[in-house]
């Protein structure tokens, strides 16, 4: 499952830039499949276009780009640094680590680390 950024969270930013996929965002900010990745092109969602936030008030973790870090680190490295354990597993997002191996792939498919 992906992981999700909690109330508890303080903005102290330490999550955004460990996020081998940049699946985290600032509050209020606008993102694309496209940040921190390979993709060109998806079925559901043009990665080019700036999507809008998913939280205005904290950081969030966009679903769509987290692997939980599979295929880069042995454990969520959000989860590793968050000095207030806000970075928790998303229940509503559920994926085994086949998905979630297939999910980086494609996210990194024209990148030299795949």
């Amino acid at each position: 499952m992906s992981i999700k950024i909690t109330e508890k969270c303080i903005n102290c930013g330490a999550c955004e830039p460990e996020c081998p996929n940049q699946a985290i965002y600032e509050g209020g900010k606008k993102w694309r499949m496209s940040d921190g990745t390979s993709l060109i092109k998806n079925k559901t969602l043009d990665p080019t276009i700036f999507q809008e936030p998913k939280k205005k008030d904290i950081y969030f973790i966009v679903h769509e780009k987290c692997t939980e870090c599979v295929g880069f680190y042995d454990q969520p490295q959000c989860v590793i640094i968050c000095p207030v354990q806000c970075c928790v597993p998303d229940p509503k997002h559920y994926e085994n680590i086949e998905e979630l191996m297939k999910k980086k792939i494609l996210l990194h498919e024209n990148s030299c680390n795949s």
